[in-house]
């Protein structure tokens, strides 16, 4: 049927046909037989489809909406999970504020598992052809979201916030039923908040978006194709991107196309794939994507050395038309308008999520996906005070450990991670991994400040009403300081680790917020936590926090409270304060001084003696584009 309108020189075409792979055929009919063909094929597909949409006449039923029977186990999973958190927090182990964080993150993992049953059944039932199933999987209808929605459950709700405040909290009660169970009243009143905020967002957002597209284009109004080849030698090392070990691009989509900087080797057999300047095409970023080539540097129109404009080798393939970009194009103008329209619908937020808050569920492990060798760089750490039998760990002291898992025969670097300041690390340097083995985790709620040295606590400037307070917990009678900003800026809270003659070791500074978590005059051992700080983990991934941010990039305007960024690779000593500022001195092998001031009411990330590289940033706060 599909095949009697494929142009002949195509050949047959034997696949399941979705929105995706319909794409990529119409692009090859494009490439092979040229626009004209490419023409009258499309017309053909029309009519095709108008007149098998009529004889077929796709429609579904109730029953076709499949409820897993797991849902109920899932459920009360998931409150038997929430009684354990309620319980630690009544006993005054937890804060309130990690009590809501844990409970958001089960509610957001049994969702997830729910979601994935759920999708695993309608894809079996009537072999496939269930006709919900049908129109989600060919890209013609509907989302994962919006089946989840209605045969799993609705999921968290965003609280209405008043505007102004930044992040939209989550209602920590989900919504349980689904559309084909019918939800509660209670439940239908969560979901009008979620829906009443998508309206008014996008009333007022529509003006945002246009203002967008007409801006960009006046920048990007005289970027055109002005040359065929700048001889740059310049470029960028393009890379799949990867979003917490789920690959969001594969290397292939982000090369195709592009030109390369220089000659490109297979690794194994060292025999030459493409030679500089070529256009990478659909072929050889196949074989590149197959071998173990983890990044390729192409020519970027960033790194583009023409006089006026681009040129094409830097610009690379024109997608409208599948050629490399001839001279004369108005590429900026194309870019301008591309951002502009998905933008428009950002902002609009025309997919229909309905209000759903879809948490961003906070890893706090790291677990090696290969077999190889584990090499460790700039690890520094102190064994955990607290090892049960069985668990040997490493409490990591050092801020730039990196974790790369080597492959035992060709030594080429399979993955990388970064491994947190005060994580434990169950590995050590050398050691070998098998696929699936934990390798270190960490509190994905506090941020810590580790003691590396044992010794008796002393604290400096820590002074109740001036620079703490003491809060207790209204239900659990727990009390805790908590560091404030203080007014007088001479007093600097810290804490410092004696040793027996009641000499200083090491001292660290307190951010405006730390709970502090040891008493005057405690011996602490190396590795023992002595503050926690809390993170905020429950920010719902909103697309409508996307614009502002959009513009906010382009503008190159700096954030509101920007993080202090080394520029130089060095060793990190602490100087005076000067007028509620802390100097931080950075010191490179070369002897190069650079002096960076930092506000005290934020935290310094990093500790005196540690070598920094250039780029890590100092304190913490958005870093500047």
């Amino acid at each position: 049927l599909f095949n009697e309108v494929v142009p002949r020189e195509i050949g047959f075409i034997n696949e399941l046909l979705t929105k995706k792979s319909l794409r990529e055929i119409i692009g090859n009919v494009l490439k092979v037989t040229g626009t004209a063909k490419t023409a009258r094929f499309l017309d053909d597909i029309k009519n095709l489809g108008y007149g098998m949409a009529f004889r077929g006449g796709l429609s579904f039923n109730l029953d076709d909406v499949i409820i897993p029977d797991e849902k109920e186990i899932f459920v009360t999973d998931g409150y038997a999970q929430v009684d354990e958190v309620m319980d630690s927090y009544n006993m005054g182990v937890i804060t309130n504020n990690e009590r809501y964080n844990q409970i958001i993150d089960v509610w957001t993992h049994t969702n997830a598992r729910l979601t994935t049953t759920l999708m695993k059944q309608l894809s079996t039932d009537k072999q496939g052809f269930n006709p919900v199933y049908m129109m989600l999987d060919s890209g013609a209808r509907g989302s994962k979201e919006q089946i989840r929605q209605l045969s799993g459950m609705r999921g968290l709700m965003a609280k209405p916030q008043k505007s102004g405040s930044t992040t939209s909290e989550i209602i920590e009660n989900p919504i349980l039923s689904n559309f084909k169970e019918g939800l509660s009243v209670l439940e239908y009143f969560i979901s009008t908040h979620g829906a009443r905020k998508g309206l008014a967002d996008t009333a007022l957002k529509t003006a945002d978006a246009g203002y967008l597209t007409r801006r960009l284009v006046d920048v990007s109004q005289d970027v055109i194709i002005n040359e065929s080849d700048c001889g740059t030698l310049r470029g960028l090392v393009a890379s799949a991107i990867k979003k917490s070990e789920e690959v969001v691009e594969t290397l292939y989509e982000r090369i195709l196309g592009r030109t390369t900087v220089h000659d490109v080797y297979h690794p194994l057999t060292g025999e030459l794939v493409i030679e500089s300047g070529d256009e990478i095409t659909e072929d050889i970023a196949k074989v590149i994507e197959d071998s173990p080539i983890e990044q390729v540097e192409i020519r970027s129109v960033l790194t583009c050395e023409s006089k006026k404009g681009v040129c094409a080798k830097c610009y690379g393939r024109n997608l409208a038309t599948g050629k490399m970009g001839q001279m004369g194009e108005a590429v900026g103008v194309i870019a301008a308008r591309s951002i502009g329209e998905p933008g428009k619908q950002l902002t609009l937020r025309t997919f229909h999520v309905g209000g759903t808050a879809s948490n961003i569920t906070s890893e706090s492990n790291v677990v090696s996906k290969y077999d190889g060798i584990a090499e460790i760089e700039e690890l520094r750490m102190v064994p955990s005070p607290d090892q049960g039998p069985g668990k040997k760990a490493d409490i990591v002291i050092g801020r730039l450990a990196e974790l790369r898992v080597v492959d035992e025969n060709t030594g080429i670097s399979l993955t990388t991670h970064t491994i947190p300041y005060g994580s434990r690390l169950f590995i050590k340097n050398g050691d070998k991994v098998k696929k699936g083995d934990l390798i270190c985790e960490w509190d994905p709620y506090n941020a810590l400040i580790i003691s590396e040295v044992s010794g008796k606590v002393n604290f400096e400037n820590v002074i109740e009403g001036i620079t703490f307070r003491e809060e207790s917990d209204e239900q659990t009678g727990f009390k805790e300081k908590v560091i404030v900003e203080t007014r007088d800026r001479t007093k600097n809270p810290l804490i410092k680790i004696l040793d027996t003659k009641g000499e200083q070791v090491k001292s660290y500074n307190l951010p405006v917020g730390a709970h502090i978590a040891v008493t005057e005059n405690d011996k602490v051992s190396a590795g023992e936590i002595l503050v926690k700080i809390p993170r905020a983990v429950g920010k719902s991934g909103d697309i409508t926090g996307g614009l502002p941010r959009v513009t906010e990039l382009f503008e190159a305007r700096n954030p509101s409270n920007p993080a202090v960024v080394s520029e130089i690779d060095g060793e990190v000593e602490f100087g005076k304060i000067k007028r509620g500022n802390r100097e931080i001195i950075i010191t490179s092998k070369a002897g190069e001084v650079k002096k960076y001031l930092v506000p005290l009411s934020k935290q310094i990330l990093v500790q005196e003696n540690d070598y920094v590289r250039a780029g890590i940033p100092l304190s913490d706060g958005a870093i500047t584009p």
